[in-house]
């Protein structure tokens, strides 16, 4: 679900407005098995637009219409005004046609996870959040990552997911980057390819969000986005290009904002012309969550499905056809778009069957996407791996580092299994609501050293902090910063006085190591004072585990950063947030449901930077990140030789010289000739290495033409530059020790 919201939603209405769904009246979740489908569409020998054409080719004009809306907030929130439904307590639903065999389509936010399960008794596994999985660079990782998240999504009964959110990092303060892949869009767009082609492969549709550059949450459905097309096209519609290509996902969500003038959701250039046409996308395109603002407007731009309302594509569409506002071929390629995507992914022929999900399978693949994921930023004087047998004393501080680990908000967030250790204040919103998960560090830290005195301290009390640090071998203080959709982060700063706390910590034990919980860079003044330092974003269900098996050595820590870490806002191309205006008077809100009103004032946010979001903006403007992209460190050590490129491909040595096996992830990059205007390097290839100690490893990368191009708006279309181009590799974007030149014609 992906509710408009105001700044900070505080709003008891809506609490309680949510309350009312908690357990739904007499709702036939899965009911009796439908008969099992007939007719010559049933024919699996043929095509899924085939397959598509003969059952629409049965339906009327009402019956093609009610598939692209659906059914109004009342099917997700409830109340004694929601209508009989056999919803699954989903993010969405549309029923199906069961004349003809259509199915009915259960929606479910899913982008760490099943949501909403909680309500139901149902088990959801908690993943480590979505930036957390691309720290691990690893497809892989990312391949079991949507196929634990399709397998669960099927047995609760769901078809299709709303998870494959893959918005650029342009702006570090954004409250859902947890949600997102980083601020590289061949990494982003990679990743999320190999997440949802697995996701699919078991059976549900996959969808690919926020279409386009939903960079920021403060005022999201009235902030007109403004950037030249080079620049989008070579970031964040690159990102999307990728992943779209590689996942053949079968839906795209469009974003709430406007984008050079038009909303997303009825923006022709997005979503036809380089959507539909230049993709080559083949599935449909459903609005975000109240995201749709017009009928034909947004119909003949392209968009296919109204959800969670029917206000524009259920009766204002049908009368818009008849006036021939909307020509009828539209209507029927918006049902063709999605029957074909449901033949292709199998939801006519391979239907889900509920079942108990497997909750140990579930357990541990969040266990090995948390320990490929989490980054060594650093490590003084080896402070790491932590020794059990030589460790007597031990303080674990703050972060409720004793009950749970943090995950992010809003309607991504999994259920916590056995429901959340941490009371939360009364009237807590959707979006201010924060919930730990039950994988508690501190267990995990005892565990791990059964013979240490193990005691903890919840850091609320910056001195009381200090004085449990001074009295042990070892302080580890445990910092977080909870992020939600619908809220952007003030600053970069950790909130609560966390960093007075590591500041106190340190100073009263040289032996500090710090690990953070968030969702995404902030900066750190004390980073020079503590020994040790990792990033552990938001870990899910098995963090604590994962956590202790990184600082105690049973895991050699190999992710890397997905995204740069300024040191400090000041660094940043837009070093304050672009804030919503308020609402000149009544006029300027709507009632979005009852109880809840929105600011609709408008507001542009200028991408003036161009094509220079993330690690190169920082390279071309010469600025010293506190930890730049692709950055991690490993308790081994690494070298590189032996480069060579070509045209198509790059080859390099990597040998590990330390006395730890490990894993690195080689990084490639480019730098275009002069006359592309691209001073700074990109990412163009990337490989995990697994290298015991003292082993060498060829490296062979395929140089992918798209990576080497550029976007030229008067040709409307990608081109190589004639010239030298620069080749590097080595462990960061800010660490390439090869190098060697190419020459394209």
């Amino acid at each position: 679900m992906h509710i408009v919201t105001s700044p900070r939603l505080r709003h008891a209405a809506l609490a309680a407005f949510l309350c009312t769904a908690l357990i739904l009246s007499a709702r036939a979740q899965f009911g009796p098995p439908r008969p099992k489908p007939t007719g010559p569409w049933m024919n699996k020998s043929l095509t899924p637009d085939r397959r598509a054409d003969l059952i629409a080719a049965q339906l009327t004009l009402d019956e093609k219409i009610s598939l692209l809306h659906g059914g109004g907030w009342q099917l997700i929130f409830g109340g004694p005004d929601a209508p009989p439904s056999k919803s699954l307590g989903g993010a969405g639903y549309i029923p199906g046609i069961p004349r003809v065999g259509i199915p009915d389509l259960q929606m479910a936010d899913a982008a760490v996870g099943v949501t909403r399960s909680g309500m139901f008794g149902r088990y959801s596994t908690a993943l480590p959040s979505c930036v957390a999985a691309a720290a691990s660079w690893d497809f892989d990782v990312a391949r079991e990552y949507g196929a634990l998240i399709g397998v669960e999504l099927r047995d609760q009964g769901y078809n299709m997911s709303l998870g494959g959110g893959i918005n650029l990092t342009r702006g570090p303060r954004n409250g859902r980057i947890f949600e997102y892949k980083g601020e590289d869009p061949i990494l982003a767009g990679k990743l999320v390819g190999a997440k949802m082609k697995a996701l699919q492969a078991q059976g549900i549709i996959g969808d690919i969000k926020h279409y386009a550059l939903n960079d920021q949450e403060g005022g999201r459905s009235y902030v007109n986005a403004k950037a030249d097309k080079r620049a989008i096209r070579e970031s964040d519609l690159l990102a999307f290009e990728i992943g779209v290509k590689e996942s053949g996902a079968g839906a795209v969500m469009c974003s709430y904002n406007l984008v050079n003038g038009d909303y997303a959701c009825e923006n022709s250039y997005l979503l036809t012309d380089v959507l539909k046409k230049d993709f080559g996308f083949q599935g449909f395109v459903v609005s975000d969550w109240g995201g749709t603002h017009s009928t034909a407007k947004a119909a003949l731009a392209g968009l296919d499905m109204e959800m969670p309302a029917s206000t524009y594509l259920a009766d204002a569409l049908t009368k818009a056809v008849e006036s021939g506002e909307v020509p009828a071929a539209r209507v029927d390629n918006m049902v063709h778009r999605l029957l074909r995507t449901e033949f292709a992914v199998g939801l006519f022929d391979n239907a889900p069957k509920p079942q108990v999900p497997d909750v140990f399978h579930g357990l541990e693949v969040a266990q090995r996407v948390a320990e490929q994921s989490i980054v060594l930023l650093k490590n003084a004087n080896e402070q790491l791996p932590l020794a059990a047998s030589r460790v007597k004393t031990i303080a674990v501080i703050g972060s409720h580092a004793d009950v749970g680990v943090l995950p992010g908000g809003g309607s991504a967030q999994v259920d916590p299994m056995g429901g959340n250790p941490v009371p939360q204040p009364p009237n807590t919103g959707i979006f201010d609501r924060v919930v730990w998960h039950r994988s508690a560090p501190l267990k995990a830290i005892r565990d791990k050293a059964p013979h240490a005195d193990v005691q903890y301290d919840g850091g609320t009390d910056p001195a009381a902090a200090a004085r449990l640090a001074k009295a042990s071998d070892v302080a580890i203080v445990f910092v977080n910063q909870p992020s939600s959709e619908g809220i952007d982060h003030p600053s970069l700063s950790l909130p609560g006085n966390q960093d007075a706390l590591v500041g106190a910590v340190a100073t009263a034990n040289s032996h500090t190591i710090v690990v953070l919980e968030t969702g995404g860079p902030v900066t750190m003044p004390w980073i020079g004072n503590v020994s040790a330092a990792m990033e552990a974003w938001y870990p899910g269900i098995r963090g604590g585990e994962a956590i202790a098996n990184t600082l105690f050595g049973d895991v050699n820590p190999s992710a890397k950063l997905p995204l740069t870490f300024a040191k400090s806002e000041a660094d940043l191309p837009h070093s304050q947030l672009t804030v919503q205006p308020a609402p000149a008077s009544d006029k300027d809100t709507v009632e979005m449901f009852p109880g809840f009103k929105v600011n609709t004032t408008k507001f542009d946010v200028a991408y003036d930077e161009g094509l220079l979001v993330g690690y190169k903006w920082y390279d071309a403007k010469n600025k010293n990140p506190l930890f730049p992209f692709g950055y991690g460190l490993s308790y081994t050590t690494y070298k590189y030789s032996a480069l060579k490129a070509s045209e198509d491909s790059v080859t390099f040595q990597v040998t590990n010289t330390g006395s730890r096996a490990g894993a690195e992830i080689a990084e490639v990059y480019a730098t275009l000739p002069r006359a592309s205007a691209e001073q700074f390097n990109r990412l163009v290839a990337w490989e995990k290495v697994r290298l015991a100690p003292g082993e060498s490893k060829s490296v062979i990368l395929r140089l992918d033409p798209l990576c080497l191009s550029i976007f030229n708006p008067d040709k409307d279309a990608w081109e190589l530059v004639p010239g030298e181009y620069m080749i590097q590799a080595g462990g960061s974007s800010r660490d390439l020790p090869l190098r060697a030149s190419i020459h394209l014609d």
